[in-house]
This record gives structure tokens, sequence and C-alpha cells, in this order.
């Protein structure tokens, strides 16, 4: 209860969540001209824990202020680079991006394109060898977790320890919902 990830705050195309339009006084266009200063608020905020989801073609700027601050927790997401491709390009093709509700999943077949595959791989790579880089010159760890670990429950305790709360779960909500769950996505794809 003492943590809060408000999501992904530093999308290129949206602020958090799809229909998320302010978040504590920035909008999209605030956002981009004071990137750090939305980091700011999402950390002062008190009595949570704040914090977002970051990925590799999110805010530049603000991936230079995290990693150049050993006080803000860094928690290492990976998943399978085919899961995430087929997982993205439905999300996108659906517009949608988070499930609570099994019964509102939207399906979709994606086109499976090697060479945006391929740039996706190599824009990945960069991406963890940069934050690697960061943590190791600077002398700072990470909490590294893959996707399927977020589906247990001893993981998520254990990163809330790492990220200073005493507080356990008993069971994982039961509101989010794998949007793309299983290897069937392999079966949706149809090769460019």
């Amino acid at each position: 209860p003492d943590i809060c990830s408000y999501g992904e705050v530093f999308n290129p195309v949206f602020l958090g969540h799809p229909k998320t339009e302010t978040l504590f006084d920035y909008d999209l266009i605030r956002r981009e001209e004071d990137p750090l200063g939305l980091m700011q608020a999402i950390f002062d905020h008190p009595p949570r824990l704040g914090g977002f989801r970051f990925f590799h073609d999110h805010h530049p700027r603000v991936v230079d202020a995290v990693l150049s601050d050993p006080s803000i927790a860094k928690v290492i997401l990976t998943r399978n680079p085919l899961d995430s491709y087929v997982s993205r390009k439905i999300a996108a093709q659906t517009g949608q991006w988070m499930l609570r509700d099994m019964r509102h999943q939207r399906a979709a077949q994606v086109t499976f394109d090697m060479d945006e595959f391929r740039d996706l791989l190599s824009q990945l790579s960069e991406f963890q060898r940069r934050l690697t880089e960061a943590l190791q010159t600077s002398g700072q760890g990470a909490y590294r977790i893959s996707y399927e670990d977020l589906f247990d429950v001893s993981v998520i305790n254990g990163l809330a320890r790492y990220l200073g709360t005493s507080d356990q779960i008993e069971a994982l909500p039961e509101k989010i919902k794998k949007q793309n769950p299983g290897h069937p996505n392999i079966n949706r794809l149809h090769k460019k």
C-alpha cells in the first residue's frame, strides 16, 4: 500500500496510462518541456513511494537522470524479446495496453517483420548494455526480475523489501491479467 507505480509516465505517446491526460499538473506538452520536473514530482508525492515504468524508447533525459542518481532504486525487468515484440504489436493494433478483465481481451493477428524484430533486438541490447555499464561504473545495484517472475508472490515480496517496505502480500492482485498469455502468440504471427 505504500508503493505506487504511475505507469509509463515517459511513454512518447501517452502519460502513464493511455487515458491519463495529466499527472501532478503535467500534461504531455509540459512533460516534454520539463521531464525531470515531472520525475521529481513523482518522487516528492508522499506518503507513497512513487515510481514509473521506463522502456528503451522513452524520454532519454530521464534515463540519464535515473542512472546517475544512486538514491533512485532501479528495477530491471527483462522479457523474452519475441514475446515482447508480439505483445507490443498486438497492443498497438488493438489499442489495449493493459488488461483487467479477460472478458475484454482484444485479439489480433500481427505480422512478423524480421527487420523490425532485429531492430528491436538491437535497441534492447544497447539499452541493457547502457544500464549495466552505468550501474557498474557508478557502483550501483539493481533488482533484476524476469517477466515470468512477476507472477511469483515470493519474488514480488522480495522486490517490496528491496524498495524498502515491510508490507508483504499473500497473493497477487487479480485486477491485472496477462494480456497475451503463453506462446500461442506465435500462432498469430504472419511472416512478412
